[in-house]
Formats: C-alpha cells, sequence, structure tokens
C-alpha cells in the first residue's frame, strides 16, 4: 500500500477529525453533481473522520468509501451501522477487487488523493475512470498547489511530492504530500481521458498574527466522457 501509515496514528490519537462536511464540497457537488440530476450512487476516496458522510446520507445517495486507516473506519462503523459494508479498508490508488463490478454517479476527494505520489495518483485517476458511469463526475477539493508555503520543504519523493515536512510547516505529520500547477494537474487528467469541468485556484494567508503559513490548493470538477 502507498498510504501512509502516519493517517492511522494521526487518527488514534484524534487528530485531523473533521466532522462537518467541507463547505467547498457541499456547494461543487450541489452545483456540479446534484443527486436530483441523477447524481446517485458515490463513492468517496479517503473519507478520513466522516466528515462528508451526513451530507450524503440526508441527501439519500448510495454511499460508499475506501479509507487506508482501520483505525477510523472502526470509528465509523460504530458510527454507522448501516456503512459496514460500504466504508472499507484499502489503498485507493491499487485496484480494489471489489469494486470491480461497480459503477458510480460520482466520486469524491478531499484531499486524500493529493496525499500520495505522482505515480499513485495517476494510478488511482486511472481507477476512477474504471469506477465512473460514463458521464460520471470526480470532484476533487484542496489538492495542495505549488504555491503552498510548504511546497519546497522537506525531502523530495519526486518532482511534485514532498515527504518529511519540517516540525514548523502546516502539512508535517501526515507522510506524502502533492503539490500541483495548472499545468501538473491539466496532464493528470488528460493522461486519464478525465475532462476538466472547472478548474480553481484557492489562496490564503493569515495575517494576524502571522502564522507564515501560506495556504494555496485546487478545487477540480471532471467528468468521464459519454
Amino acid at each position: 500500500m502507498t498510504y501512509a501509515t502516519e493517517w492511522n496514528d494521526v487518527y488514534r490519537n484524534n487528530s485531523h477529525m473533521s466532522i462537518w462536511p467541507w463547505s467547498d464540497l457541499v456547494s461543487s457537488v450541489y452545483r456540479y453533481a446534484n443527486p436530483r440530476d441523477g447524481y446517485q450512487r458515490v463513492l468517496e476516496l479517503g473519507c478520513g473522520a466522516g466528515a462528508n458522510i451526513p451530507l450524503f446520507l440526508k441527501e439519500k445517495f448510495d454511499y460508499y468509501s475506501i479509507e487506508g486507516s482501520e483505525n477510523i473506519v472502526n470509528k465509523l462503523i460504530a458510527i454507522y451501522p448501516e456503512l459496514s459494508k460500504k466504508i472499507l479498508v484499502g489503498d485507493f490508488t491499487n485496484k480494489n477487487a471489489f469494486l470491480k463490478d461497480n459503477f458510480f454517479d460520482l466520486v469524491v476527494d478531499r484531499g486524500s488523493i493529493t496525499c500520495n505520489d505522482t505515480n499513485a495518483i495517476t494510478n488511482t485517476l486511472k481507477y476512477v475512470v474504471e469506477y465512473l458511469r460514463p458521464g460520471g463526475k470526480i470532484i476533487c477539493i484542496d489538492w495542495y498547489s505549488s504555491v503552498h508555503s510548504d511546497s519546497k520543504t522537506g525531502d523530495y519523493i519526486d518532482a511534485h511530492t514532498r515527504t518529511n515536512l519540517p516540525a514548523d510547516s502546516h502539512l508535517n505529520g501526515i507522510g506524502k504530500v502533492h503539490f500541483s500547477d495548472k499545468e501538473h494537474i491539466l496532464e493528470l487528467f488528460k493522461k486519464s481521458d478525465l475532462i476538466i469541468e472547472k478548474l480553481e485556484h484557492k489562496e490564503k494567508s493569515q495575517e494576524l498574527p502571522n502564522n507564515k503559513i501560506h495556504f494555496a490548493s485546487w478545487d477540480i470538477i471532471a467528468r468521464k466522457p459519454v
């Protein structure tokens, strides 16, 4: 598995326990993949602590997830026993046999795919195309940008991926982190035969007190050709 063992430790220590749906994902789902428009079966890659699950259950999506941390999956199944066969421990950068006959209207990712190296991301997008029905969509929120303040720190895995980010960095302790520019994203999605409908760059800096962190990320909406 390429999944970082750091995340199992993070969840074991009750860190990064986001429990509210991410607003950018919520707005993107309603605008670009509304269940009333036929987007009803959803696969979330890396559900983490389950922040987005209430949204999908409220809107009566048929919800599935592949999550690499066994620790957090056990916690989620205790909260949502009805999803015990649908939130599964696995590495979404490798082909998961239990999904080979499943087709989804929508795949969502909030900051999970970006925690891999370039080869793993390429594989993931290839599998996304296999999972999606023709015309199905993928929504990616917060792929870290190459102008993020952490992008030049840590140890280089490849031209876009870092690890062992320093203790005073924003993304310390989460293993691999991938930083993308526009050209890189266009290349990755073109290689996977996914058509980008929207590509948005976000930047944010805290002025007072100045924490020296410049947050920058990409939101991506793409679809599989019909």
